[in-house]
């Protein structure tokens, strides 16, 4: 029988010897039973409030939803935004220095614009031709000659005048395609940012769109020219006329009677 200490102390007072093992130790000297894990080398496992605080993963700043998904302007949308904010000389000097397309390659010069800046008529042509390439301006040779002697019988001109009588005239590309070829749709596209621009500064009241590439550039239509004559469609906020291309009509000089009947059209439009 095991005996505590304050039993044994009893039992002497009383005069009686106790024999046998010593007694135990107190319990609180009992020494706390070590976790096997202890004994394998391992560190002690944590106690439970512990182990979750370490379960809770750290929190870390993340940028906002928006911007992870955000996606990257291409360089045709930068190259629409940068020219979108040029003056007319930047835009000029853009032009010139343009090499967005193969059409730089075989270019004489480019063919920018000619007319008064604040124009209420703008007129807008398809690509340069031979004679355009050559002197840098638009409608020159004899469809510019024919597009001069119609635009005088409205009291309209391309020399020094007033913006109410001094027209703006602009092709739809900037460069000739080789042997006068129809634009492709990657030149119209990469030239029309410019056209763009040169609608933006000028701020026409009335834009007379003539030929098929001119329109599909303005108003983004492939329907022929023939059923789209004859009413008023908008570019933005600006009311369009489409009509036939001056080449056109010196190879079919029975449409000119129509072509003319749309310049009125314009006309009584911009009397509005």
């Amino acid at each position: 029988m095991r005996w505590t200490e304050r039993q044994r102390t009893m039992l002497g007072a009383m005069g009686i010897t106790v024999w046998g093992p010593p007694a135990l130790a107190a319990p609180a000297e009992i020494a706390p039973a070590r976790e096997p894990a202890a004994e394998a080398g391992l560190a002690p496992a944590a106690s439970p409030r512990a182990a979750a605080r370490s379960t809770t993963p750290p929190v870390r700043a993340t940028a906002p939803a928006a911007s992870l998904h955000a996606a990257p302007v291409d360089d045709r949308e930068r190259r629409a935004l940068e020219i979108a904010g040029l003056d007319w000389a930047a835009l000029r000097d853009r032009v010139a220095a343009c090499r967005a397309c193969k059409l730089c390659e075989g270019r004489t010069q480019t063919v920018f614009g000619v007319g008064h800046p604040q124009a209420h008529w703008m007129i807008v042509g398809e690509a340069p031709g031979e004679h355009e390439d050559r002197q840098g301006e638009p409608f020159v040779g004899s469809a510019g000659q024919l597009l001069d002697r119609m635009l005088a019988a409205l009291g309209l001109t391309r020399s020094e005048a007033a913006p109410g009588q001094q027209v703006y005239i602009v092709n739809t590309l900037k460069c000739r395609p080789p042997r006068n070829r129809n634009p492709e749709p990657d030149e119209l596209a990469l030239c029309s940012v410019f056209l763009q621009r040169q609608i933006a500064l000028v701020q026409p009241r009335i834009i007379l769109a003539m030929g098929r590439f001119a329109v599909q550039a303005l108003l983004g239509s492939s329907d022929p020219i023939g059923r789209l004559r004859g009413q008023v469609h908008r570019y933005r906020d600006t009311p369009v006329i489409v009509t036939y291309h001056p080449a056109y009509l010196l190879r079919t000089p029975t449409d000119k009677a129509r072509s003319w009947a749309d310049l009125c059209l314009a006309a009584a439009q911009l009397a509005h």
